[in-house]
C-alpha cells in the first residue's frame, strides 16, 4: 500500500485504503487539509514512476545524491 508521506502526520483510513481518484486520510494534519491541497504519498511500488518518468533522483536526507534513468528513460516499455 501506498503511505502518506508529506505532510507529515497522515494515515490512510483504514477502512478504505488507497484509491485511484480519492484517498480518505486520518491523522493529526488532516484537519489542516482543504480540497485541492497536494498530499504526497509513497508509492508501493516503482512500477507506476518508472513508466511515466525518464529518471528517478535519489534522496537521502534533504540531499539529492543520484539520479538514475528508468527503463523508460532507456528507450524500453513492457506492454
Amino acid at each position: 500500500m501506498p503511505v502518506p508521506w508529506l505532510p507529515a502526520g497522515l494515515e490512510l483510513d483504514p477502512e478504505e485504503g488507497a484509491g485511484e481518484v480519492q484517498t480518505p486520510l486520518a491523522g493529526p494534519s488532516a484537519a489542516n487539509l482543504s480540497v485541492g491541497d497536494r498530499v504526497y504519498l509513497r508509492h508501493a511500488k516503482a512500477g507506476e514512476l518508472c513508466e511515466r518518468f525518464d529518471a528517478l533522483y535519489l534522496v537521502e536526507g534533504d540531499a539529492i545524491v543520484d539520479e538514475v534513468p528508468t527503463y523508460r528513460g532507456e528507450g524500453r516499455a513492457f506492454l
